[in-house]
């Protein structure tokens, strides 16, 4: 089996392809969902996020207050970095696991939908295709103020937060263009998952384990029937 990175920017339409690649029968993990669910009340990266920034950043039910420990890291890259040392190998337990279980279903592939893949670059080295959502600045632009009904600069402020999709589509091993129709934004997120399915790339792992597990298989009968009393 082998891990897609997908990726986007605000108003790209990212989230509407992963429905497409889910419709697909794809396995799709949200990185977004882990992160979240690693700080539940309860979890280790919850005790220590609450150890490093005080109980200030909890309400009333024990949760993280997500928007309150956002500002007090924002422009603080010391307290930034605390909060990523303390979450993202959490994360990626979580990660593992979860891939864990689509291989042992069978899954060719697994998509993982990570918002700052190129941003941090952490997660690079572990996928085998790198996907972006793309779309134009003018139509990124238009949907952002009609979907969250922002005037044009408040718009583009929040665009230019991010990394440019432009920027994201040349590190990509595959881009899918939504800047046009939804059908063609469609055809093409089917024919990519056409074209992973078809590879081979997941075969060596696969055989590998397999040949691991025969192995394992092997040894306990030799054990059970050379060293064990006969009846």
């Amino acid at each position: 089996m082998f891990l897609v990175g997908l990726t986007g920017g605000i108003a790209s339409g990212k989230s509407s392809v992963i429905q497409v690649f889910q419709q697909l029968g794809c396995a799709v993990i949200d990185v977004d969902v882990l992160a979240r669910l690693v700080v539940q009340p309860g979890c280790p990266a919850h005790r220590r996020i609450v150890e490093a920034f005080g109980t200030e950043v909890l309400l009333e039910n024990g949760d993280i207050d997500r928007k309150v420990l956002g500002d007090l890291i924002f422009n603080q890259p010391d307290r930034r970095h605390l909060l990523n040392t303390i979450t993202h190998p959490e994360i990626f337990k979580e990660m593992v696991k979860e891939t864990f279980k689509y291989f042992l279903r069978g899954y060719r592939y697994v998509i993982l939908d990570i918002p700052l893949l190129f941003e941090t670059k952490k997660l690079l080295k572990y996928m085998k295709h790198t996907v972006v959502v793309y779309c134009d600045w003018d139509t990124q632009l238009a949907r952002l103020m009609q979907r969250n009904n922002l005037n044009r600069e408040d718009a583009e402020a929040r665009i230019k937060a991010q990394l440019p999709l432009k920027d994201k589509a040349r590190m990509a091993h595959h881009v899918l263009d939504n800047s046009g129709e939804w059908s063609v934004t469609k055809r093409q997120v089917i024919l990519l998952h056409a074209e992973l399915e078809r590879s081979l790339e997941y075969l060596p792992l696969r055989l590998g384990v397999l040949t691991g597990l025969a192995g394992i298989a092997s040894l306990l009968y030799l054990l059970t029937h050379y060293l064990l009393p006969s009846p």
